[in-house]
């Protein structure tokens, strides 16, 4: 059982952590972070929310799903989700990498244009972002997976 100051630390430590780990997330294809680094602090943000409430908190009351006690920790569907995210974070990051060898360049070529958006000015987006995304999404199922099944035993 964990203490309030735990649970209030939590509350105010996750949102703050989520916005320096998606900062960093977009900063990383121009300076360091990107991906990994920005997938890690995600996972520390729910790895603090485990610790301070639980699994089952997450899937009834932050996902507002029933939660079934009598389902192992492989077919809870957190853990299912988690596992869904890196196998989809796996493909997107084969198929980026692998995208330039399509057009005639070698594997993990990258480029970018510059697209002005409305109200925010002019942007670079780079193709590197999408590589970023599959690690982002490979680091966060993985990790997640792994906190969810041995946090069960």
């Amino acid at each position: 059982m964990t203490t309030v100051i735990m649970r209030t630390t939590a509350r105010i430590a996750v949102p703050v952590i989520l916005v320096v780990a998606i900062s960093l997330f977009l900063q990383g294809h121009n300076l360091p972070g990107g991906g990994f680094i920005g997938g890690v602090l995600t996972v520390a943000a729910f790895a603090l929310v485990y610790v301070a409430y639980n699994l089952d908190y997450l899937e009834g009351g932050v996902l507002d799903r029933e939660v079934d006690p009598g389902t192992g920790i492989f077919e809870h569907r957190t853990v299912l989700a988690y596992r869904r995210l890196f196998t989809f974070g796996l493909a997107v990051t084969a198929a980026s990498a692998l995208a330039g060898l399509a057009v005639g360049e070698p594997a993990l070529s990258q480029t970018f244009v510059h697209v002005d958006v409305p109200l925010f000015g002019e942007i670079e987006l780079a193709s590197a972002l999408v590589f970023d995304i599959g690690v982002y999404c490979v680091v966060v199922g993985g990790l997640l997976t792994i906190f969810s099944v041995v946090g069960a035993e």
